[in-house]
């Protein structure tokens, strides 16, 4: 990393932080199994992931990827109609490969905080109660039985890079395990509905778009609370909160 002349704070807040110096991203947490998981799920994924440079605990050193986000939430994406098929595509690489060893959230975790954060939220008046429960309403189609694959588990579109019509890497994989397919399509899209169709025509048909729906409501109302403590604001134009009344208002 000689002559490299600034550092520059990626994400910072009390669980974790990352910082760029130059072309390596140096992620500090300390919790160990976090990276583990990490570490584990790029080597078992069939996609692009970052190289793992060195690691030195609470410390984990990544190259940079190729190309640039395919999107930020509250922002338009730039990114080409092809480069979100080739996204879809890519997810459905990952969810074909065979799962990894250890499990995730499963139905009764989902219900049980989707109670606790609807509850936060109308304690505290973040939003209308029409919208914290329209929402609850939706997100009630997540809590169904459904096929284990191996998900990435925090598949925002930020994650995603792109150079021209080519997914060049997946990042942040900490959170990666067993789960619902749907899942990771409904966080890739969220905020980006109307990219949902170049995701599906590239991942394959027989995706209920109501369950993709109710996942862009059940992420949304989980994120909130988290988000105002950590000093982001959901709040912001096409994130998690216009999310959620934009879901209120289509029924």
């Amino acid at each position: 990393m000689a002559g490299v002349d600034k550092v520059e704070i990626v994400l910072a807040h009390e669980e974790r932080a990352t910082l760029r110096v130059g072309d390596v991203f140096l992620k500090v947490d300390p919790d160990q199994g976090r990276i583990d998981v990490e570490v584990e799920a790029m080597a078992l994924a069939p996609v692009p992931t970052p190289e793992v440079l060195w690691r030195k605990p609470p410390v984990l050193a990544l190259a940079a990827v190729r190309g640039k986000e395919l999107g930020r939430i509250g922002r338009p994406s730039t990114a080409s109609p092809a480069a979100w098929v080739a996204a879809g595509a890519a997810v459905r690489r990952l969810h074909d490969a065979p799962l990894p060893p250890w499990p995730g959230p499963g139905l009764e975790q989902y219900a049980a905080e989707l109670e606790d954060e609807c509850a936060w939220l109308l304690a505290n008046n973040v939003l209308p109660a029409a919208v914290v429960e329209r929402n609850r309403e939706v997100a009630g189609a997540v809590l169904r039985p459904w096929k284990p694959v191996f998900v990435h588990g925090d598949l925002h579109v930020s994650h995603v890079f792109a150079e021209g019509d080519e997914i060049t890497g997946i990042i942040d994989w900490s959170e990666a395990a067993r789960g619902d397919a749907l899942r990771d399509l409904a966080s890739l899209t969220l905020g980006h509905e109307e990219h949902l169709g170049d995701v599906i025509a590239g991942y394959g048909a027989g995706i209920d778009i109501d369950v993709v729906r109710g996942w862009w409501s059940l992420r949304s109302l989980l994120a909130g609370r988290w988000l105002v403590e950590h000093g982001f604001d959901p709040d912001s134009p096409g994130c998690e909160f216009d999310v959620l009344r934009a879901a209120s208002a289509r029924t």
